[in-house]
């Protein structure tokens, strides 16, 4: 844009600029010309990577859709203020790792991982990202984080705590069927043999309960080639650990448990659900609403590295009644008074 500058009746157009009335008039106008520049500038939209180790683009699962419920409550709506690229894996971890690169490459603004396989692919793909983690770990003990309180570096986010728990699913097991004495475990194969009991050894030892692998194929899985395995094994009662495998069969698990007459404990609620006798675990839906939280500080300016990594301070006992009645189980009412929820 030309500006013209008018000459006075002298002809000396210095003498207009040392006018404080002109000087004032173009302040305003060359203010005026700049805002509207920024003005026309979009603003840039933030941009959130998100990978799930289950589900698709069209379940996406409780979880997921527990995240995307809190961003519309902070303020955030999709497509519009915010966008989200999410990457399911459909239980098959294997496709993780490249899901994060992919993200990484994007330069989304905060990534968004929920299983230790994504995790620790994210912090080794970028140092600079925001991390937010949803982990069953404990975060800092796997070297993830240097502490809960000031986790440093690029991650902070949430433990579920969901191993910790494992000594006491069994001790809930055996209240509920005293005469259990070899218990399967239902888990994938990809689970290296020296941990797969791990946290459930010492609980097991102390209940005279015998631990049965009951492996499932991660490429083709065969369910039912589990449960014959169970039952060659006089397995009496079953626990599912907690997987993106799992989560994506949890009806047709909760399925062939029913029809081998099998009460089952899990590890996470939507398996009992699903159909499923009992799960003792923290409120994932709760988890990850709060991933939401982390996501909306860390857009707003905090270092992700300043924000304590959460835990949780409750955990529930879900109970399945219809599950129970339909493969003869009866819940002692001491279970049942102490039970956060109970699906009839």
């Amino acid at each position: 844009m030309k500006i013209r500058v008018l000459r006075s009746n002298s002809g000396n157009p210095k003498s207009e600029i040392r006018n404080p009335k002109f000087v004032v008039f173009l302040s305003a106008m060359l203010f005026t010309l700049c805002a509207s520049a920024e003005a026309q500038q979009p603003k840039k939209v933030p941009q959130i990577g998100y990978v799930s180790e289950s589900g698709d683009a069209n379940n996406p699962g409780p979880t997921v859709e527990a995240f995307r419920r809190e961003l519309r409550n902070l303020g955030y709506i999709e497509e519009k203020n915010i966008l989200v690229e999410h990457r399911y894996a459909g239980g098959k971890l294997e496709r993780v790792p490249s899901f994060v690169t992919e993200l990484v490459q994007l330069k989304v603004d905060v990534l968004v991982v929920v299983s230790t396989t994504a995790i620790r692919a994210a912090k080794q793909a970028t140092k600079t990202i925001p991390i937010v983690m949803v982990t069953t770990q404990d975060p800092v003990a796997t070297g993830l984080i240097d502490s809960l309180a000031r986790p440093g570096g690029n991650i902070t986010g949430l433990t579920l705590l969901s191993r910790d728990l494992n000594g006491k699913r069994l001790e809930l097991l055996k209240e509920v069927i005293p005469t259990i004495s070899r218990v399967g475990v239902l888990l994938p194969d990809s689970v290296p043999a020296g941990i797969r009991f791990k946290e459930y050894e010492a609980a097991a030892r102390a209940l005279k309960i015998l631990l049965q692998s009951l492996e499932v194929r991660r490429q083709n899985p065969d369910f039912e080639e589990a449960f014959q395995t169970a039952a060659k094994g006089r397995v009496s009662a079953l626990i599912t650990m907690r997987n993106g495998l799992f989560i994506d069969y949890r009806k047709h698990i909760a399925e062939l448990a029913i029809k081998n007459r099998l009460p089952s404990m899990s590890e996470r609620s939507d398996m009992v659900e699903a159909g499923g006798l009992l799960s003792y675990a923290a409120n994932e839906a709760e988890s990850y609403r709060r991933a939401a939280y982390y996501v909306d500080k860390i857009l707003k300016g905090t270092k992700p590295g300043d924000i304590p990594v959460e835990q949780p301070t409750k955990f529930e006992l879900v109970i399945n009644l219809k599950t129970a009645k339909q493969i003869g189980v009866t819940i002692p009412q001491s279970v049942l008074y102490r039970a956060d929820k109970v699906i009839k």
